[in-house]
């Protein structure tokens, strides 16, 4: 079974407008993206490529500069590679309604591979430790995932690491509200959609 099984099973493509997958592994390392997504609750999503999809995490209140912060991240369906380009409305009525706007986007390299014993992304994720160097517009430098809860209800914490990009002053979240990719508010891309 394709791991992007249940991310086509919860949408109808004719009326989303999200992708249904499809994309080559990225070009110039693997992709990271973070999309800002005003579903029932306001919350960013956390996307990682492995192996050819994008995992990803659910964050309720976006990631932090700050090293003391310890944000909840819960784990979400895989989406295809094309859907880091995604920004518009989801329907209502549809699975995840709502506006989405890529609010972040680069690449990663995974620093558990530069350690004495690499470990693989996929090993990664499966042990509950990920640690990654983050190359973003909005966002760099080391950001840790860690499973804190398994079982049936698995949840994690990205956490940023302590290095030169770590600052407690910094709230990206709140000073740079707007997308990467078109520049636009959720507002702007909500309205937009809707003409």
């Amino acid at each position: 079974m394709s791991s992007l099984e249940d991310y086509r099973q919860k949408r109808d493509f004719r009326k989303s407008g999200e992708p249904r997958g499809g994309a080559k592994a990225s070009e110039g390392g693997p992709l990271f993206v973070i999309q800002k997504h005003q579903a029932s609750r306001l919350h960013y999503d956390f996307r990682l490529e492995v192996n050819g999809v994008l995992k990803s995490w659910a964050v309720p209140k976006g990631p932090s500069t700050d090293t003391s912060e310890k944000r909840l991240a819960l784990p979400t369906e895989d989406h295809p590679l094309d859907y880091a380009d995604f920004e518009g409305v989801i329907p209502e009525g549809q699975y995840g309604a709502g506006t989405v706007m890529v609010w972040d986007r680069g690449t990663y390299r995974n620093l558990q591979e530069e350690k004495e014993e690499p470990v693989s992304m996929a090993q990664s994720i499966q042990e509950g430790q990920v640690e990654v160097w983050l190359e973003g517009q909005k966002i760099q430098g080391g950001y840790a995932l860690i499973r804190f809860r398994d079982e049936d209800d698995p949840q994690w914490l990205l956490v940023k690491m302590d290095d030169a990009k770590a600052d407690a002053r910094r709230k990206p979240v709140h000073t740079e509200p707007d997308s990467v990719l078109s520049g636009r508010s959720m507002e702007e891309i909500a309205a937009q959609e809707d003409s």
